[in-house]
């Protein structure tokens, strides 16, 4: 017959049967949150090697879901207006710059500003990257969702052409005042086409830059969960330990 004993302390115990299921609950949800993000990162994978797919058309836009078609290939289509917005940015070694960005009027007068690619800082001036491509271009590009202003984003500055978020109902909404005319009845798409390598010629901009900026964590923070519900229960067990609530009797 075993002689061990075991005197749970009330207050530990209340506190520890309180968090433990708290703390496997989130390490289990961490779990599930990767199983989703692992689909989507495959799922993204998929759409930016599959075969180009044409541009969504403008009577789709206002209803247009871009969040949901986003890193899909499109084949376009039109002629780039006289026009650069510079969003500020970082190259693949994180040296700043910008992402140049022009209007393309497709054939019934829409527009869909397009990231031709980066530029260092000391190519920034239109001049001084070979210029805007001129006549009808058609190329392939990965459709990319607006991005928010986040609360460490800088302010815009118009007059000096630097731009922090890259959002197409932004930029449009100086656009007609930047070129010197009236834009009619022209429409906006709701998204922004990054080109792909060798969509224009020229070594700058440097197109084919689009990333994938969607954070795989979720192992790391079960793992963290998981981690901190197992200290919980060594230090439980250590502590009764320590105040003679569990052993042998001497």
């Amino acid at each position: 017959m075993s002689n061990r004993f075991f005197r749970p302390l009330f207050w530990p115990t209340l506190f520890t049967l309180l968090a433990l299921p708290v703390l496997i609950g989130l390490s289990l949800w961490q779990l599930e949150r990767l199983e989703w993000k692992e689909g989507l990162l495959a799922k993204i994978a998929e759409r930016m090697t599959a075969d180009a797919t044409p541009l969504p058309a403008p009577e789709q836009w206002p209803t247009f879901d871009a969040r949901e078609a986003e890193y899909t290939r499109v084949v376009l289509e039109g002629r780039f207006l006289p026009l650069e917005f510079h969003y500020f940015t970082q190259g693949e070694r994180g040296a700043p710059g910008y992402a140049v960005i022009s209007p393309l009027e497709l054939a019934g007068g829409a527009l869909v500003f397009v990231d031709r690619g980066f530029v260092p800082v000391e190519l920034k001036e239109t001049a001084a990257h070979g210029g805007i491509p001129e006549g009808e271009l058609r190329f392939t590009g990965i459709l990319r969702a607006p991005s928010g202003r986040g609360m460490f984003d800088g302010a815009d500055d118009p007059a000096k052409n630097v731009w922090m978020v890259r959002d197409p109902a932004i930029m449009g909404a100086g656009l007609g005042a930047s070129l010197g005319a009236s834009l009619g009845d022209a429409r906006i798409a709701p998204f922004i086409i990054e080109a792909e390598a060798g969509a224009f010629s020229g070594e700058w901009p440097k197109a084919g830059r689009t990333r994938i900026d969607i954070p795989n964590n979720h192992l790391d923070y079960a793992l963290t969960w998981g981690g901190l519900a197992l200290v919980l229960i060594v230090i439980y067990v250590l502590y009764h330990r320590a105040n003679g609530r569990i052993g042998r009797p001497r």
